[in-house]
C-alpha cells in the first residue's frame, strides 16, 4: 500500500502531460478572397407541390475543398424568409446564419423546405416560385437557385360531401383523412380529374360513385390520355411513382348503391383499389361496375377495420359480400390479390388482363381468389360466390394464379371460358374431386401469353399488350356488347384477342 500513492501520483502527472499534448490545435482559417465553396447541386428543385402543403426537406451539401478552414460570413435567402422557403443550417433553423465555420476538406449540410401560397393561376397549370440561397465568404458571394413548381388544388379534409357533388378537372383534388359520400348521395368525377390522397386517406361511399360517366370516346385512349381520371398518393417525387400502400383506397359500405360506375380511370399506389365492405352480408349487396380501368401497384398487408374487427390483406379489388362487373381492365403488381371475392358475391369478368407480376413482393396468394367465407371470420358465414370469367388472361409470378376456396360447395356456379390461365390446381378436362377442370371451354393453360414488356423481360415501361407472336392471339369469342378494348380500339368481330387489349400491329 505504501507504494500505491506514489504510483497514482505518477500516473496522474503522465495523464496530464499526454492529454495536454492531444488538445486540438486551432485550425488556420483562410481569409483569401478567391476561396470558393462547392455545392452538391447548383439548383434545389421541388417537383410539383400543392399549395399550403409543406414539402419534404431537400438536402444541399456545401463543401470546403481547401486544406484550411473557411468562415462563411453569412448564409441567407435572397427573398423574405419563409415565403415560401425555410432553412435548417447545420441543425439550426433560422432566417440567417453568420460566421459559420467549415473545416478544411469538410462539409456543411443545409436543409431546404417550402410551403407555397395560393397563386392566381387561372387553371391547374403549375406555377414557378423562385428564390436564391446566398453564401458570402471573405467578401466573395455565391448562390444556389431554389425552384418549386406549385399547383393550386381543392383540399378535402375529413369531409362529408354535399349530395350530388361534382368534382371538376380545373384543379387537382387532394384528400386528407377521408371524404364520405353519404347515403342516397352521388359523387360524380369528371373526365380528366386528378385525385391525390395523403398517407392513410381514402374515400368512403355510402351512396353512389360515378367516374367518367359521360366519356364515350370513339378515338384511341392511350395510357397518358388527359381524359383518364387518376387516383394516387400525394407524394409527387419521382421516387414514389410506383410505391404501393401510400393511401387507403375507395370503400363501398353496406347499403351503398348498386349503380356505381367507374370508367376510364387509373387507381394506383394504394393499399386496396376498390373494396366492398359488407362483412355482415346485408342485402341487397352493393354492386360496382368497372370499365376500362387500370389497377397497379396495390398492396396493404394486415389491413384492419375497427367497425368489423377484420384483419385482411390488400387487393386491386376486394369484395366482402359485394357484386362486381369488370370489363376491359388491367391489374398488375398487386402484392396480395388482384381481385379477391369473399363470402359470396357475383363476379362477371370479361376481357380483363391480370398480369400480376410482383417483383417487389414475395407473393403467395393467387391473383384471383374466390371463397364462400371471409379471410377472417368467427364464427364463419358461408355464402357461395358466382364467378364468370370470359375472354380473360390470368397470368403472373406464381404457378397458381387462380384459386377457388371450398370450390366443391359452389362448383356449378363457376364458369371459365376462352381464357388464358396459369394454374396447376385445375388441369383437368372435367370437374373432379370438387375442383373445376379448366382444360376445356376454349381455355389455354400454362402457355405464356407473351406480353410485350414485363418485369421478366424489361426493367421498366411495361406493356401488357400481346406480342405479335403471342399464342393467345385470336382465341377469344366475340362479345357483341363489348366491341372495343381498354384503349377504346375496335376488336375483331370474328376472332378477338383475350385480355384487356386487342392486338394491333405496330
Amino acid at each position: 500500500m505504501r507504494y500505491l500513492f506514489p504510483l497514482l501520483l505518477l500516473f496522474s502527472m503522465l495523464t496530464s502531460v499526454l492529454l495536454s499534448g492531444c488538445e486540438p490545435k486551432e485550425e488556420m482559417v483562410t481569409t483569401d478572397g478567391s476561396v470558393r465553396l462547392a455545392f452538391s447541386a447548383d439548383t434545389v428543385k421541388f417537383d410539383t407541390v400543392f399549395v399550403q402543403t409543406r414539402t419534404v426537406s431537400k438536402r444541399l451539401w456545401v463543401y470546403n475543398r481547401n486544406k484550411q478552414a473557411v468562415r462563411v460570413d453569412e448564409i441567407r435567402l435572397a427573398g423574405p424568409y419563409g415565403q415560401p422557403y425555410k432553412l435548417i443550417i447545420d441543425g439550426d433553423s433560422g432566417a440567417v446564419r453568420q460566421n459559420v465555420l467549415i473545416r478544411g476538406k469538410d462539409s456543411l449540410l443545409v436543409l431546404v423546405k417550402a410551403t407555397l401560397n395560393v397563386n392566381a393561376q387561372p387553371d391547374n397549370r403549375p406555377f414557378l416560385t423562385e428564390d436564391q440561397l446566398l453564401f458570402r465568404t471573405n467578401g466573395n458571394e455565391q448562390q444556389v437557385k431554389l425552384l418549386a413548381f406549385g399547383q393550386n388544388a381543392y383540399f378535402h379534409i375529413n369531409e362529408l360531401l354535399p349530395c350530388n357533388t361534382v368534382w371538376r378537372k380545373d384543379k387537382p383534388h387532394v384528400i386528407y383523412g377521408g371524404v364520405l359520400v353519404g347515403p342516397g348521395c352521388t359523387l360524380t368525377i369528371e373526365e380528366g380529374t386528378r385525385v391525390y390522397c395523403h398517407a392513410g386517406a381514402g374515400m368512403e361511399v355510402q351512396g353512389r360513385l360515378l367516374i367518367n360517366p359521360a366519356l364515350q370516346p370513339t378515338d384511341e385512349v392511350k395510357p397518358d390520355d388527359p381524359r383518364i381520371v387518376r387516383f394516387q398518393g400525394d407524394r409527387r417525387e419521382a421516387f414514389y411513382n410506383d410505391i404501393p400502400g401510400q393511401w387507403a383506397g375507395i370503400q363501398f359500405d353496406p347499403g351503398s348503391s348498386r349503380q356505381s360506375v367507374l370508367r376510364f380511370c387509373e387507381i394506383k399506389n394504394s393499399s386496396f383499389g376498390l373494396l366492398v365492405y359488407n362483412p355482415d352480408a346485408q342485402t341487397p349487396f352493393p354492386k360496382v361496375t368497372v370499365e376500362n380501368a387500370v389497377f397497379r401497384n396495390i398492396s396493404g398487408a394486415g389491413l384492419t377495420f375497427a367497425s368489423g374487427g377484420q384483419s385482411f390483406d390488400g387487393g386491386g379489388i376486394l369484395s366482402f359480400s359485394g357484386d362486381f362487373d369488370v370489363r376491359n381492365s388491367l391489374f398488375t403488381n398487386c402484392g396480395e390479390y388482384a381481385l379477391g371475392g369473399f363470402q359470396g358475391g357475383t363476379y362477371n369478368l370479361q376481357y380483363c388482363t391480370f398480369a400480376n407480376y410482383t417483383p417487389l413482393f414475395q407473393r403467395k396468394t393467387a391473383s384471383l381468389t374466390f371463397s364462400d367465407g371471409l379471410p377472417v371470420r368467427v364464427p364463419p358465414r358461408q355464402i357461395n360466390p358466382v364467378v364468370s370469367l370470359e375472354n380473360c388472361i390470368v397470368w403472373g409470378s406464381i404457378a397458381d394464379e387462380l384459386f377457388f376456396n371450398n370450390s366443391s360447395r359452389y362448383l356449378a356456379q363457376i364458369s371459365v371460358k376462352n381464357s388464358v390461365l396459369r394454374t396447376q390446381e385445375y388441369l383437368g378436362a372435367a370437374d373432379n374431386g370438387g375442383k373445376p377442370g379448366l382444360a376445356r371451354a376454349g381455355n389455354l393453360l400454362n402457355t405464356d401469353p407473351k406480353f410485350r414488356r414485363t418485369p421478366e423481360t424489361a426493367a421498366n415501361r411495361y406493356d401488357y399488350r400481346l406480342d405479335t407472336l403471342s399464342p393467345a392471339s385470336n382465341r377469344a369469342v366475340p362479345l357483341p356488347l363489348l366491341p372495343r378494348d381498354l384503349r377504346n380500339l375496335s376488336r375483331s368481330s370474328t376472332t378477338p384477342d383475350p385480355g384487356a387489349y386487342e392486338r394491333v400491329n405496330p
